[in-house]
């Protein structure tokens, strides 16, 4: 089926089961001639998938050497609208294929099949400081591709697109269970697979913001892990009651998951970023409770008073405060807070001590942390006590402080508020958008071939 387009636009959006192809029918008038040509279909697959999946885009029936623009337009949460675009010529049969094809401008360039992801951006006009954030896991990202005629960078709302699809980016898989947690007093969600179980499972720890964020573990439980995403900064003790959890909260989050019937009690694994890195290294080599079959820590440190609770780690970093820098843009950075690295053992976990494989990832562009930096002494460390064998370090270039999932849209700076002082402020977090979503997608197929690994064994699959 073939739509001609006169003086309004039409658009047709097509709803289709969970995670499946959507086409899109129209016509594309030739810049050339003047005459119609059938743009017919215009496909995006699959239409509907989990976040870190790729999709194809593919035009067909263009006018050959048609110059075309296709921008993808996604409403936040919050309502702030984010775009990415690229600047396309078809090939002589008129067909033209992201997968294939270089975008020759726009938010991105060259061979790039989920720039229209990685690169959105705040819309001209947003305010500062934004960044793509799902706090809502059981609905979908959605993102609508459309095309254009011409190579255009601006003012898309005043002209018509002549096709247009609607992508779903889903954080949970069909079947995955998202149940909330209050045994032991925790604030928390776990998330299940689908099935009856029992599954190796994930303590998911974020940083320094707090609060209760889901999407990398409703990810993880679609990979079939069941993930615990805990907040263990704003929760709701430390709320009512205003003081720092202890060590033993993350302790019974692991009990929690130890003792559930649908969870593998003896392949429990812990995941940290940013601050989350330090709790989760102090965890695995100091916790008499916790035996960790792994970890996994982003962007992270093992610089931290070693003997102290939350609260004194927090305060050890407050009275370093001076180190704090602010550039020109008065955006700040935190990088030199933990440094120099200490000489002093009680200032830094004992990484000679770690007695499970450790993965860690870093970006040498991160401008919150001093990642790159603690992840040289941590091999160094591990390689003087003997365990260095049990450390698998990945280091990005041009990767700043937040390495989230694939084709999560790169920040290099946005509004944040600290868990501590509930203060608003511009950070600096680092890296450049290419190298970046480079990072995102090697570290997350990675870690989850990681957790593969460790939790569910290569000959051990079957019994688990």
């Amino acid at each position: 089926m073939c739509f001609s387009l006169q003086s309004s636009q039409i658009t047709l959006l097509l709803l289709l089961p969970h995670f499946t192809t959507l086409r899109l029918s129209q016509c594309l008038f030739s810049p050339n001639h003047g005459t119609k040509t059938t743009l017919c279909p215009f496909v995006c697959e699959p239409s509907r998938a989990l976040l870190d999946e790729k999709f194809k885009v593919l035009v067909k029936n263009a006018a050959p050497g048609a110059e075309l623009t296709l921008r993808s337009f996604h409403q936040a949460e919050k309502n702030h609208h984010w775009e990415a675009f690229g600047h396309y010529v078809c090939d002589s049969s008129g067909t033209l294929n992201l997968c294939e094809d270089l975008s020759l401008g726009g938010t991105y360039e060259g061979v790039e099949p989920m720039g229209l992801l990685w690169s959105l951006r705040p819309v001209p006009g947003s305010k500062a400081g934004l960044r793509v954030r799902k706090t809502n896991v059981e609905i979908p990202m959605e993102v609508t591709i459309s095309v254009y005629q011409g190579h255009l960078s601006e003012s898309f709302s005043e002209h018509t697109a002549v096709a247009a699809v609607l992508v779903e980016r889903w954080y949970m898989a069909p079947g995955v269970r998202r149940i909330p947690v209050t045994e032991y007093n925790l604030t928390a969600t776990l998330f299940l697979p689908p099935g009856p179980g029992p599954f190796p499972a994930v303590l998911d720890l974020w940083g320094g913001g707090g609060n209760l964020v889901e999407y990398r573990a409703s990810l993880l439980a679609s990979h079939g892990f069941a993930a615990l995403a805990l907040d263990y900064l704003t929760n709701k003790l430390t709320v009512s009651e205003g003081r720092m959890m202890k060590n033993d909260y993350f302790e019974d989050a692991y009990k929690f998951l130890e003792q559930h019937p649908q969870i593998a009690g003896s392949r429990i694994a812990m995941l940290g970023l940013s601050f989350g890195t330090s709790m989760t290294l102090k965890m695995a080599v100091y916790s008499e409770v916790m035996k960790l079959r792994c970890a996994v820590c982003y962007s992270g440190s093992h610089i931290q008073p070693v003997k102290g609770s939350i609260e004194e780690i927090m305060n050890y970093f407050s009275e370093n405060q001076e180190k704090t820098r602010i550039n020109e843009n008065q955006e700040i950075i935190w990088h030199d807070l933990l440094l120099p690295i200490p000489e002093d053992p009680a200032l830094k976990v004992d990484m000679g001590r770690v007695q499970c494989p450790l993965l860690l990832v870093v970006g040498e562009d991160d401008q919150n942390w001093p990642a790159y930096v603690s992840a040289m002494d941590i091999k160094a460390m591990m390689e003087k006590a003997g365990n260095s064998h049990l450390l698998t370090l990945l280091t990005y270039p041009n990767a700043g402080h937040l390495i989230e999932p694939p084709y999560t849209p790169h920040t290099r700076t946005s509004l944040f508020r600290t868990a501590q002082t509930r203060h608003l402020c511009m950070v600096l977090w680092g890296g450049q958008p290419l190298g970046h979503s480079r990072a995102q997608e090697d570290s997350w197929k990675k870690t989850l071939a990681f957790f593969r690994e460790h939790l569910y064994g290569r000959k051990n699959t079957a019994d688990v």
